[in-house]
């Protein structure tokens, strides 16, 4: 069996490494323990999360055993990394039910069956820490002028960096040192923005215990442009089917640009190298193709092949011509609502197409939305149950983008 450390090199998730050759050697060699962490400051995961989910299972197929650690306590305080303010503060309710979330959404792509993989909140070990003993015996191995240094705290400094978000790299850095005493994890991975948190972890463990212990970094989940991909006018891409739809997931990553289908390919799918090369290579039109498979293959992982199906079907009815598809996303409306009309304006809103009414004048007046294959003339042009086809009003926003008005009552 090819080693993993290859494979996900070969698949473009690698950034960076503590000890290159020691880390590849060990994941050659031996059954190998490491973790994850996230940090559950939604109900949902993402899919930038996603990139080290499929990581993880990567990891597990060759053999080594994930811990999928949930940030019930670190979540208390937030994470600085890649920030510029200082994240909201949940309560502890709001945390745990995020947290059991996250469970069940992971337990979908990483079998924990027969100790196969662990699922651990740092909230057992976190919360019931004794202060003074703590900074006694773990804050003494860390050096604050060389925290300042971290690119974590350095982009925070202009505008504050609160002592409660200092405390996070010491931390994550101990939850390394308890997930190493506890279960034997050698190895912490995560996004590129975790690199300080990660060797924090690394150095805690040889200084405390005289272990080793090692790190590895995924490229974050960006486009061409070195814009974090998962983002969407209506906010971030989600897992959970209730939060962005199957078919919205699946025309999301069916719209990538060209540029990005075979680094999303590698990183998203299982499909073998030489096939992800085969269609990265396709040009002109072609290349749709590409981004189908893409679509299909992400959304099948993530919401089971049936609804895969449909998102394709809708997709396909409707970039074909067709006025209707039952799998294309839909949304309510009142028939005496309709009958006494809405503004174009409103029903964009209706359908959650716009974030602002200022971006749906600005979607009119270019030209960039139809009803029922007609152009929105103005922003005021009122929708009534006279456009009514089939029972449906079809809206479009841009080239890509469906929603289907239909009546109740």
């Amino acid at each position: 069996m090819d080693n993993v450390y290859d494979i996900l090199k070969e698949r473009g998730f690698i950034e960076a490494s503590t000890h290159e050759e020691e880390v590849r050697e060990l994941l050659g060699k031996e059954k190998v323990t490491f973790y994850i962490g996230f940090d559950p400051t939604a109900d949902s995961l993402t899919a930038g999360h996603f990139l080290t989910v499929m990581a993880m299972s990567h990891m597990q197929k060759a053999g080594h055993r994930p811990i999928a650690l949930v940030g019930g306590g670190t979540g208390r305080i937030g994470d600085p990394s890649g920030r510029t303010d200082m994240r909201k503060m949940m309560t502890d309710e709001q945390i745990d039910h995020n947290c059991e979330c996250f469970k069940k959404q992971l337990s979908k792509f990483i079998d924990f069956s027969d100790g196969k993989a662990l699922m651990v909140n740092n909230a057992d070990w976190l919360t019931n820490l004794n202060y003074i003993d703590f900074i006694r015996d773990i804050g003494v191995h860390f050096s604050v002028n060389r925290m300042l240094t971290a690119d974590c705290y350095k982009t925070r400094m202009e505008k504050g960096l609160t002592f409660l978000e200092f405390n996070y790299m010491v931390m994550q850095s101990y939850d390394f040192l308890e997930l190493n005493r506890r279960y034997g994890c050698k190895m912490q991975l995560g996004g590129s923005d975790q690199w300080s948190n990660i060797i924090g972890g690394v150095e805690l463990i040889r200084r405390c215990d005289g272990k080793d212990a090692y790190g590895l970094t995924f490229k974050l989940l960006t486009n061409s442009q070195g814009v974090k991909m998962g983002k969407t006018v209506a906010g971030a891409v989600w897992l959970d089917p209730a939060k962005t739809s199957p078919y919205d997931f699946y025309q999301y990553w069916r719209n990538v640009d060209d540029a990005d289908v075979e680094k999303c390919l590698g990183l998203l799918t299982f499909l073998p190298m030489d096939e992800v090369r085969r269609l990265g290579a396709l040009e002109g039109a072609e290349i749709n193709k590409a981004k189908e498979v893409l679509a299909y293959e992400l959304t099948k992982t993530v919401h089971g092949e049936e609804e895969a199906k449909k998102a394709q079907s809708a997709a396909r009815s409707l970039f074909g011509g067709a006025k209707k598809n039952e799998n294309t996303p839909s949304t309510l409306i009142d028939k005496a609502e309709l009958e006494k009309g809405i503004t174009v304006i409103e029903a964009l809103e209706k359908a959650k197409l716009i974030s602002t009414r200022s971006e749906g004048r600005r979607l009119i007046q270019q030209g960039g939305v139809k009803i029922n294959d007609k152009k929105a003339e103005s922003f005021d042009q009122l929708i009534t149950a006279d456009d009514l086809k089939d029972g449906i009003i079809l809206i479009q926003k841009g080239k890509k983008v469906f929603h289907q008005l239909k009546t109740e009552g």
